[in-house]
């Protein structure tokens, strides 16, 4: 595949385009850089197939095409691939995929016979198709990225969560303490810890086949009289997380809190999560989260928005300057 370098200065101006999947958040990028979102129109026909078609040139600019590929996955993944192409064959000086959650994460390895790694075969369309770039916020497995071959920013939104539960909860927690879902998830859940400066604990799980479901089986810790935060990267069906919670309320917890950063919420996983008696979920806009889900959950839903993250992202990548000194790394 030709590689397509240029200086900074070659890259043009700033050039928004926005998939169907988020557009809220799209917008609300958009609104960080002081841009409008650039005309385009995708057209779904009958037989399923996609048609994308620009309103105006691209040649020569720095173009971002926003596009989370949660549910519809396949309609999602393939407008955002139809994009990138037609950025390509208009003569983009560079195209960058800008993708709050990423689809097939979970499948990053052969982890029995005869099965895919499809999260390498999603980097590899997304190259293919004409990326220079990427952009996307804490993948299921850090391995991901190692399978593109294109540069690209992998961050974390737990920064926007650590920083919300900071100001507006911890102080007033009885006895605080983090509960990682499972202990696949314990290094991430160990980082909510350090940055709040309080102890961990840990769901023991198993998982016994290729469905989504898992048994939670005990706690490693102590939540006992404590008020527990419990983490996750990503909530799907609901139900590793709610064990966790029947599990912490079983071993004498007091308010429960949960803190995730895509809220999937697939099948009924958000009429489940309204059951359980928790005091606030915390969340990002990385996956929209449909206005009857909201209503569902009242006013314990917070939803924190990532275009601030992403929009500074995406001004620091333009104007070449480093994007690790917005964490102090």
């Amino acid at each position: 595949m030709i590689s397509h370098k240029h200086a900074p200065e070659a890259y043009g101006e700033i050039k928004l385009f926005a998939g169907t999947a988020s557009p809220e958040l799209a917008n609300k990028i958009a609104d960080y850089l002081s841009k409008e979102l650039c005309g385009r129109d995708i057209i779904l026909f009958p037989n399923d197939n996609l048609f994308i078609k620009l309103h105006s040139s691209v040649r020569g600019q720095d173009c971002y095409v926003i596009q989370t590929t949660s549910r519809p996955v396949h309609q999602n993944l393939m407008e955002l691939l139809i994009a990138l192409q037609t950025l390509r064959l208009d003569s983009a000086a560079r195209i960058t995929a800008v993708i709050p959650y990423l689809c097939y994460g979970r499948s990053d390895k052969k982890d029995q016979p005869r099965v895919p790694i499809t999260a390498r075969l999603v980097t590899d369309m997304v190259e293919v198709a004409g990326a220079d770039r990427y952009m996307t916020l804490d993948p299921h497995a850090g391995q991901v990225q190692g399978f593109f071959s294109i540069p690209g920013d992998v961050l974390t939104a737990s920064h926007i969560i650590v920083d919300y539960i900071k100001e507006n909860l911890l102080e007033s927690l009885k006895k605080p303490v983090v509960m990682a879902v499972d202990l696949g998830f314990a290094k991430k859940g160990r980082n909510y810890a350090v940055d709040f400066d309080i102890p961990i604990s840990f769901i023991e799980k198993r998982r016994t086949g290729n469905d989504s479901s898992a048994q939670a089986l005990t706690i490693i810790g102590d939540v006992k009289g404590c008020d527990v935060i419990i983490v996750d990267d990503e909530v799907d069906t609901g139900g590793s997380i709610s064990e966790a919670v029947r599990l912490a309320q079983e071993k004498g917890a007091r308010n429960i809190y949960l803190a995730f950063i895509h809220p999937i919420l697939s099948s009924n996983a958000a009429e489940e999560l309204s059951k359980l008696d928790v005091t606030e979920i915390i969340t990002t806009d990385t996956v929209p989260i449909s206005p009857e889900d909201q209503a569902l959950f009242g006013d314990r839903l917070t939803i924190l928005s990532v275009a601030p993250m992403l929009g500074e992202v995406i001004l620091r990548a333009h104007q070449g300057r480093s994007v690790g000194e917005m964490f102090d790394e």
